[in-house]
């Protein structure tokens, strides 16, 4: 993965960070992802290389000697380098990067020193001053930077400040640094062997194993010659400038990675939406409504195929739909969106919510903070307006009820032809009864040893009441049918407001997280 990646992924991370990323480390994200833009942008021809030590470390000398001339005050007991001296080697202009560095002091290097055409050396002040500006500029320049060449001195070099508070934190750097045992004229051959062996160890403590470590000294000739060679090596090879980006795109991606870990996928999570539909559905009494089509199809059917006569007395009782303001429809015939239920008990309210908390437990599990935090005010965030929109689904959904089935009315049909059957058989009756007490002898035709009137009123009365009691069991099979289709039909409505105001806003937040967590990811090689 290229630098010009990685820097787009912390772009990316920079935007998808906020309020989902602690400020700290998203001001530090963006800090970085500029200076780094900015750097690369700048002068690829230039090598920036800071000089840093303590006070009395004999940086400065040391800056003079590789500069061919005195360009920095030399001081022992007190800081001399008051604000930060530039030297650039080389015919190639670095104005506009020294501009960026903000530095004022600048030199122009030794001509003659074409091996160094193209390093921009810094002398910063010193890290220990008691001047809180010095330390501050050394902090800022820090950060800013392509190498280091940090100069310590036989006495300093094991300060606990300086491996503290800036060699440590620069170990993912160890790339772009090199440490100057610096003044070894001071020590006999042995005592520089002893004291590099307990640097090399303090280094090692430090996560620096590896780093250069060279002894110099500005007051011998050729004392400061491994680090010109360090010097003319790291011009030379123009990696600095990347490597620098590069190591502090490290640094902040592993400060990155445990804020947003890769996420797995979690079955768990499937179990918990199934949950929160079955939960919705109790919420909104969707097994009553089932239980109220079922009666309402069976009350129905029997009252539009039943024996005419009798036909009034299933509707003593009230219809369990229009009870329930269901089924019913407004003058222009479309399904009303309100219902007369109830509001959802206490109960089912309390396992609404359970259920979302669960899910977003669920979904947010294994993450670190603030992202359960985040997941459950994603899933709650439209959680106001469920009941109504759980209360507009079942008042909105076609119960199938409006038509009656067309056997219904076939059956009604042959209910009343059988009742016309029965009523021509007693008038006829009543007639013969009539002539027979005036004494006008008529017979009736016979059907077998009955009289046709006589079969014609017990056989309407007998066929009408065993029609009703054969229907029944298929009115009860279409009732079971009609409970199976609106049961689909409810829950696939109740799916729809449970993606709209819980699953989609959560699903939202988890996509942004997978997107982030990419980012991170990109951030790293």
């Amino acid at each position: 993965m290229t630098i010009a990646d990685r820097l787009a992924a912390l772009t990316s991370v920079a935007d998808l960070g906020v309020g989902r990323l602690p400020e700290d480390v998203l001001a530090d994200v963006r800090s970085l992802d500029a200076r780094a833009g900015t750097r690369l942008r700048l002068s690829g021809e230039h090598t920036v290389v800071a000089l840093a030590g303590a006070t009395g470390s004999g940086k400065s000398s040391l800056f003079n000697a590789i500069a061919g001339a005195p360009l920095a005050q030399v001081g022992i007991r007190r800081p001399t380098t008051s604000a930060t001296q530039a030297v650039v080697f080389g015919p190639t202009p670095a104005g506009e990067l020294l501009d960026w560095l903000e530095i004022r002091n600048r030199q122009a290097g030794d001509p003659s020193a074409q091996q160094l055409s193209g390093l921009l050396l810094l002398d910063l002040p010193d890290h220990d001053s008691i001047e809180a500006a010095h330390r501050a500029e050394v902090d800022r320049l820090i950060r800013l930077v392509d190498a280091f060449v940090w100069v310590l001195d036989p006495q300093k070099y094991a300060d606990a400040v300086l491996h503290e508070q800036y060699l440590r934190p620069l170990a993912p750097h160890r790339e772009v640094m090199v440490v100057v045992l610096n003044q070894a004229d001071r020590l006999s051959l042995p005592d520089v062997a002893a004291c590099m062996h307990d640097l090399h160890r303090l280094l090692s403590e430090d996560g620096l194993t590896g780093v250069p470590v060279l002894a110099t000294s500005a007051v011998k000739p050729d004392g400061a010659a491994e680090l010109h060679e360090f010097l003319v090596a790291t011009v030379a090879d123009h990696r600095a400038r990347t490597a620098r980006v590069s190591a502090d795109l490290d640094a902040m991606a592993a400060r990155l990675a445990p804020l947003a870990p890769a996420r797995r996928s979690e079955p768990a999570l499937r179990d918990a939406e199934r949950h929160l539909r079955g939960s919705l559905a109790g919420a909104a009494a969707v097994p009553t409504v089932v239980d109220a089509v079922g009666r309402a199809y069976t009350r129905r059917g029997l009252a539009a195929t039943g024996w005419p006569p009798v036909r009034w007395i299933p509707k003593l009782r009230p219809d369990p739909l229009r009870r329930l303001g269901l089924g019913a429809s407004d003058t222009q015939g479309e399904i009303l969106r309100r219902t007369s239920m109830p509001s959802g008990s206490a109960a089912s309210r309390a396992g609404v919510d359970s259920a979302v908390r669960a899910l977003a437990d669920t979904a947010s599990d294994g993450l670190p903070a603030p992202w359960p935090r985040i997941m459950r005010e994603a899933a709650r965030s439209r959680s106001d307006a469920v009941p109504d929109a759980l209360d507009r689904a079942v008042g909105g959904a076609d119960l199938g009820m409006a038509r009656q089935p067309r056997w219904w009315r076939l059956i009604g049909l042959l209910q009343w032809l059988l009742v016309a059957v029965a009523v021509a058989g007693g008038v006829w009756l009543g007639v013969l009864a009539v002539l027979a007490y005036l004494q006008i002898d008529l017979d009736a035709p016979s059907l077998g040893p009955f009289a046709l009137p006589t079969v014609l009123l017990i056989g309407g009365l007998a066929l009408g009441l065993l029609l009703r009691i054969v229907v029944r069991p298929f009115v009860a099979l279409g009732a079971a049918r009609r409970r199976r289709r609106v049961a689909a039909e409810l829950n696939r409505r109740i799916d729809g407001v449970a993606e709209e105001f819980v699953l989609a806003p959560l699903r939202q937040e988890l996509s942004r997280y997978g997107q982030l967590s990419a980012a991170v990811h990109g951030v790293s090689r």
